[in-house]
């Protein structure tokens, strides 16, 4: 017992060692971002060319990078991951010109992976040349490259004569140090508020539409896209997340697109963001450094309490004392204060039971993804299993009360993608606070059930006046977000004896009879909606390296279009759908908020005279951007209606009921 103790002690210390004694060869992992091209050499007859690059080791292509047609300056940024066997040779990059027979030859580089620091991102910039060729300058390849142990191949180099180690004891130590490293990794320390005002003197050429793209390790943001202007005024808010021991640099770049969707980059700008100070809004005006013309930001650093990862043991809310504290932040009486701080929301991540298995074998390697908006949380995986017990706690802040808790279960395959096994949706004002729910898992539409199950356990705890408010304020940009809004025209039309506040009166008899009538045809609507949504998946698509030229093109135009048209009307039905949701109690927190504000609304047309109201809705209409130059614009309709789900959401969040054979209470009855 005491030499198992002491080598289960000494492979603990051995992770944790750097690369002090290690043994030659061993495996390494090369990380590599193909950011852009410079100055390209031309290879067609039209001026231009069409450049990708190859990455090759010991004459192997490892990884061939996406076509950039027509551009001698691509922007590929792309981040790719390659298992390195030995330090002992060179990484080749060979760029070519893709054509319809054969693709020319623009130039090639090579790196000495030996020269490379460890656990390091270093930038490189590499110049083409071709000895073949008589043009002195070919361009240039921008890319970071980041060498790191290979933590895999490692433990099995050390591990692999250790025959008294139990398999067990092996997998508790690797979780132990896995479950360490994601800790370490995911939790961020506060919130970095940008606020994209406008741009100064902004040069957009023979663009025709600008927008901006802000990038702060790997989280990417897209402002919406506006019309060519010199002084083109955004105004959206984004939000970061932060990690004190790595602040990072925010890029922020301006794009150009013309009718032709032929992109170019106008200008960037960077900020560091570790010289700013926190809980401060910072009013910045940033040159563009390879363009003319200026963006005026907003930036604020806030801190963040509300996220951790730990074990049953340590539960948060488990401990009376903790609870009571958090209980206090978000009672009424600090309704007021801190309005982005909506609550807080623990997850208990439990088991899974009866996973697909996606390995050869027969098994799985699962972990489990949280997400809530933009936030994510990660378990750590187990090994070899189709019902793991991960027994993990989360606690994420909540900043809408509308949000959507996603959990999906992935099996992870090395360095390879990892494969889906399973999600569901569950929304934050459906969550039962402290009991142990079996979820079904649904496919990655969330329309159908898939295999498997898994359990969790949810509390949630929030101020409601919060909530409230935030419910009339645009949505949490997401990652990828689609900027389309619809404007409304209200035609009021006045008869004799017909007075305004009989209008939000008559909305509110209507809650109230939909409130106290049957509710017997609400699970058929739900089925009929399930049914009825044909979801088409074909916008956005990949572009493959395929000839797009001439005929194709056109192709492409004509289901851009089409996509575009379909778009529009899904958005039509939505609103549609949204607006009946209100009425038909979808969501009580929502029809009873909304039955609150046609009260208030009657009582004060009814009292008040309409050129009152409608006085002081001008006044604060047009001394908004007087009381505050930085001011979003919003429609507080819209955004209430946002957090209404439409019918293919219902569907998507409803919860399945885990059929008899799934069950494993029904499984232990059954056994003999």
């Amino acid at each position: 017992m005491t030499s198992q103790h002491f080598e289960e002690e000494s492979a603990l210390g051995e992770a944790a060692d750097g690369l002090s004694g290690l043994p030659r060869p061993f495996a390494y992992l090369l990380t590599i971002h193909l950011k852009e091209g410079r100055n390209l050499v031309v290879r067609d007859r039209c001026g231009t060319s069409d450049p990708y690059v190859k990455f090759k080791l010991n004459g192997k292509t490892l990884y061939k990078s996406k076509v950039i047609y027509k551009n001698l300056n691509p922007v590929w940024d792309e981040i790719v991951v390659l298992p390195i066997q030995s330090l002992d040779q060179k990484l080749r990059v060979k760029v070519y010109d893709r054509d319809l027979t054969t693709s020319d030859f623009m130039g090639s580089a090579f790196v000495i992976l030996s020269d490379l620091e460890l656990n390091r991102m270093t930038e490189h910039i590499l110049k083409l040349e071709d000895p073949n060729s008589l043009e002195d300058d070919m361009g240039v390849i921008v890319l970071n490259l980041n060498l790191v142990v290979k933590q895999g191949d490692f433990k099995r180099h050390r591990w692999s004569n250790r025959k008294r180690l139990s398999a067990s004891k092996c997998s508790l130590i690797r979780n132990l140090r896995l479950s360490d490293a994601l800790k370490k990794n995911q939790l961020w320390n506060g919130i970095i508020s940008i606020t994209l005002l406008e741009g100064k003197n902004v040069s957009g050429g023979n663009m025709t539409e600008l927008f901006v793209q802000l990038k702060l390790g790997d989280q990417r943001y897209k402002s919406k896209t506006l019309c060519k202007s010199a002084n083109p005024q955004w105004r959206e808010e984004f939000d970061f997340h932060y990690f004190s021991d790595r602040m990072g640099i925010l890029d922020i770049e301006v794009w150009g697109r013309n009718g032709k969707k032929h992109e170019e980059r106008l200008g960037t700008c960077k900020v560091d963001i570790a010289l700013l100070p926190l809980r401060r809004a910072n009013c910045l005006e940033l040159r563009l450094d390879s363009g003319p013309g200026a963006l005026l930001l907003l930036i604020t650093l806030t801190p963040c309490m509300g996220v951790s990862v730990s074990d049953l043991c340590v539960c948060p809310l488990a401990d009376a004392g903790e609870r009571r504290q958090i209980a206090q932040r978000y009672c009424l009486q600090n309704s007021l204060k801190d309005m982005k701080d909506i609550g807080l929301l623990q997850v208990k991540v439990l088991k899974a039971v009866d996973l697909l298995a996606a390995d050869f074998s027969g098994k799985s390697d699962p972990f489990c993804l949280l997400e809530l908006g933009n936030d994510r949380l990660q378990t750590h995986t187990i090994y070899k299993t189709l019902n793991p017990e991960w027994n993990k706690v989360f606690t994420f802040p909540v900043k809408d009360i509308h949000d959507v808790l996603e959990v999906t279960v992935f099996d992870e395959d090395g360095d390879k993608p990892p494969d889906f096994l399973g999600k569901v949706a569950i929304p934050l004002l459906s969550i039962r606070d402290g009991q142990t729910n079996c979820y079904v898992l649904k496919n990655k539409d969330l329309e159908q059930a898939f295999k498997g199950v898994i359990y969790l356990e949810m509390d949630l705890i929030y101020n409601p006046v919060k909530a409230s408010l935030r419910t009339f304020t645009p949505r949490e940009k997401r990652f990828v977000e689609d900027g389309r809004k619809l404007s409304k025209k209200v035609f009021l039309v006045t008869v004799w004896n017909f007075e305004l506040y009989m209008i939000p009166l008559a909305l509110l008899l209507l809650f109230l009879y939909n409130c106290l009538g049957p509710t017997k045809g609400k699970v058929a609507n739900s089925q009929d909606s399930q049914e009825s949504t044909d979801i088409d998946d074909e916008e956005d698509e990949d572009d493959k390296e395929s000839e797009k030229k001439g005929f194709i093109e056109r192709i492409y135009m004509v289901q851009d279009i089409v996509s575009t048209v379909q778009n529009i009307l899904e958005e039509i039905a939505s609103f549609g759908e949204r607006i009946k949701n209100t009425f038909n109690w979808t969501v009580p927190f929502l029809s009873f908020l909304a039955c609150w504000m046609l009260a208030v609304a009657t009582v004060a047309l009814y009292f008040v005279p309409l050129r009152y109201i409608v006085l002081i809705w001008g006044i604060n209409k047009f001394t908004k951007k007087l009381r505050n130059p930085y001011a979003i614009d919003n429609n507080e309709l819209l955004d209430f209606l946002s957090r209404v789900p439409s019918d293919v959401q219902k569907v998507q969040y409803a919860e399945l009921r885990p059929s008899s054979s799934q069950s494993p209470l029904r499984k232990k009855r059954s056994a003999p």
